[in-house]
């Protein structure tokens, strides 16, 4: 069946962007000209789901009501002919069918997605974390709902962080070998384990440093070669049927699939299984509801959504027919994490860079300012 729905949790506290989120929802916060939120709403209609639920909570009207028309300011802007600001003010009411409902406390992500059960059904559906940017180029979402539409049950997407910080995330244990293409030609080279986990947390390409996920050494080599394509509100064609049914065929299959087999979420560095850590971005079967009502609070005596998911990854064990079996996404795009202040600016610099309307003027300057030695200079 194909995933039409899209639910995106939005009822944190916002506490790392605090007193801003005093009272602005951390999700309206602006990345450069438009709030982080409404990117993820747009990756979401890209990949062909255009029915979209906020679960949010009693101080997140103004992300409500961000997805809804303005008519005073859209008449303003028709009286002086400003076609450009009516455009891009309408663009958010016009990516999808958005819809939203109450967390009425928050009591963790897996609490967040049983909130969104009435109006999932049962369905398959997509989750995506507000606080996740991802390169429109690096077509994800596409590719998880591909995956799942051959495997079904769970896909989640995973992306290798340092060793240090593998205690922010929840972290995957993979079984031997990946279900999908590789490829980046790594297969074999020492960096996935046939046991199942990263061999002493190295890297997926098998050498000592990582992929850069935000590009910024792009801009400090010379200029952003790579442009993010976030900066422009559009409406996304949507992906057609068999975009989502063979990924073989039509989507990228540029990332490697994997067989989870466990899951931990938070673990210590000397006890974490791998470096995959699970970033925001999930493809869940409708059976994901009963399995959260049954989950008992965990980390943060909060239900965690990584939990529930570990549970289904144990029914389904090494069994390759499973009924529902999790498997993996392993991301090499490029990715910002706006929840965290220093991705957050460094989104809104690359962004900027790259706007027709602001590159011209700003990255010259950055280049400037980064040349005299930036604060240094001004000390």
């Amino acid at each position: 069946m194909l995933v039409t729905k899209a639910v995106i949790p939005a009822a944190g506290l916002g506490t790392r962007f605090l007193p801003a989120t005093k009272s602005v929802p951390k999700e309206m916060l602006p990345v450069v000209d438009r709030p982080a939120i409404e990117y993820v709403v747009e990756e979401a209609s890209r990949a062909g789901l255009r029915d979209v639920l906020l679960v949010t909570s009693r101080s997140k009207k103004a992300i409500e009501d961000h997805f809804d028309r303005e008519a005073e300011v859209e008449a303003a802007l028709e009286r002086k002919g400003d076609k450009t600001r009516l455009q891009r003010v309408r663009a958010s009411t016009e990516l999808a069918e958005v819809h939203s409902v109450r967390q009425p406390s928050p009591r963790g992500l897996g609490h967040a997605v049983l909130c969104a059960a009435a109006h999932v059904g049962d369905e398959a559906f997509a989750v995506l974390l507000g606080d996740d940017l991802i390169d429109e180029r690096d077509p994800l979402l596409v590719e998880m709902l591909a995956v799942q539409a051959r495997y079904g049950g769970a896909v989640v997407a995973l992306m290798e962080v340092p060793e240090e910080a593998v205690s922010m995330y929840g972290v995957a244990t993979i079984a031997a070998g990946t279900v999908g293409a590789d490829p980046t030609g790594t297969a074999g080279s020492g960096s996935i384990a046939g046991s199942g986990s990263i061999a002493g947390l190295g890297s997926i390409a098998g050498t000592t440093g990582l992929v850069d996920p935000t590009g910024l050494a792009d801009l400090a080599a010379g200029g952003p070669a790579s442009p993010l394509h976030l900066a422009e509100p559009h409406l996304a064609e949507p992906r057609g049927p068999e975009e989502s049914v063979d990924p073989a065929g039509r989507s990228s299959a540029r990332y490697r699939t994997v067989r989870i087999t466990d899951l931990v979420e938070k673990p210590p560095v000397h006890e974490a299984p791998s470096n995959l850590a699970i970033i925001g971005r999930y493809v869940l079967p409708p059976e994901i509801f009963d399995v959260l009502r049954s989950t008992p609070p965990g980390r943060g005596d909060e239900i965690q959504l990584t939990d529930a998911l570990r549970m289904l990854a144990e029914q389904a064990g090494d069994d390759p027919d499973a009924a529902v079996p999790v498997h993996g996404v392993v991301f090499t795009g490029r990715r910002y994490d706006t929840g965290d202040r220093l991705d957050y600016l460094k989104a809104i610099v690359r962004l900027a860079s790259e706007r027709q309307d602001l590159g011209p003027d700003f990255y010259p300057w950055l280049e400037e300012y980064v040349a005299a030695g930036g604060p240094k200079a001004e000390a």
